[in-house]
């Protein structure tokens, strides 16, 4: 399993004078997405409205371990269902196709928008 890395882009900083509700993990486009504990899928996320970021614009609803949240930037190979600890949830998205040089990342987003720092 490829590591993946926390970024420094915290969770409510200002980003494009927006809020950033979620935490950046640090992943290459085309890779493989893995469970961080065993879940239950919810069912797709589209991230944008805007089509020139069709590319990136999916992601998935999650719950597991009594926390709910969302993952940004991944193709889900499915999105209902149960998986454990370790199975491949999709795959990440090219975000350079869409933003050049950007430090390619899933974005990690709490159903209630709280900071998920802690758990990771």
């Amino acid at each position: 399993m490829p590591e993946a890395a926390v970024n420094s882009w915290t969770f409510a900083a200002f980003r494009g004078g927006r809020l950033h509700k979620g935490l950046d993990i640090v992943c290459s486009d085309g890779s493989t997405v893995y469970a961080p504990f065993d879940v239950t899928l919810h069912g797709k996320v589209t991230v944008y409205t805007d089509p020139n970021k069709a590319a990136i614009n999916n992601g998935i609803n999650l719950s597991g371990a009594g926390l709910c949240f969302k993952l940004f930037y991944v193709m889900p190979d499915k999105t209902s269902g149960s998986l454990k600890k370790g199975e491949k949830i999709g795959t990440m998205l090219p975000m350079q196709t869409v933003y050049p040089g950007i430090t390619s990342h899933i974005h990690v987003q709490m159903c209630n928008k709280s900071d998920p720092t802690g758990y990771f």
